[in-house]
């Protein structure tokens, strides 16, 4: 479902790419940082204007998205049903805008000094959900391994699930 509240028109949204794996790492400078098995590796950007609320519906959406199959083989159960952890890494390029020119413009994307604790907040508050959750090192240069299992990718925008 779209928003349709007046503050829903902006384009500015805290985004995640999430994809269920069998498992995934991610490294700063050749050593691991943050690694799980079986459950969801997100990447995430924070946008210029997103707030507490855009964390918490993001905690709400990550902790209860049932994309991991019941007996029966469908899609019914969410990550800590399925015993899985989570792996969050920043990545303020999905706010990267490329309708002019060829070289993304990331202005849309929050500043470090701010977006840096909201990642924080949304591990934490995830936590706080029962969850084991990972995270890369913000700002640094990562290298992400995975094996997307499915394959099973979902984009969630903070303002579009209202």
């Amino acid at each position: 479902m779209v928003c349709t509240q007046p503050a829903c028109d902006r384009e500015l949204m805290m985004r995640a790419v999430v994809q269920r794996v069998l498992k995934a790492s991610v490294r700063v400078q050749g050593h691991v940082v943050g690694q799980i098995a079986h459950g969801l590796m997100v990447l995430v950007s924070v946008g210029q204007d997103d707030t507490d609320a855009d964390i918490d519906l993001m905690t709400k959406k990550l902790s209860k998205l049932r994309v991991f199959t019941d007996a029966e083989g469908k899609m019914n159960l969410d990550v800590l049903d399925a015993g899985g952890s989570l792996l969050l890494v920043s990545q303020f390029t999905l706010h990267g805008d490329v309708r002019k020119g060829r070289r993304p413009s990331f202005v849309r994307s929050m500043r470090p000094e701010r977006a840096e604790p909201m990642l924080n907040q949304l591990a934490e508050d995830l936590r706080s959900e029962g969850l084991a959750v990972e995270i890369g090192r913000f700002g640094a240069n990562m290298q992400v391994s995975l094996i997307n299992d499915g394959p099973v990718t979902i984009l969630i925008d903070t303002k579009k699930v209202f």
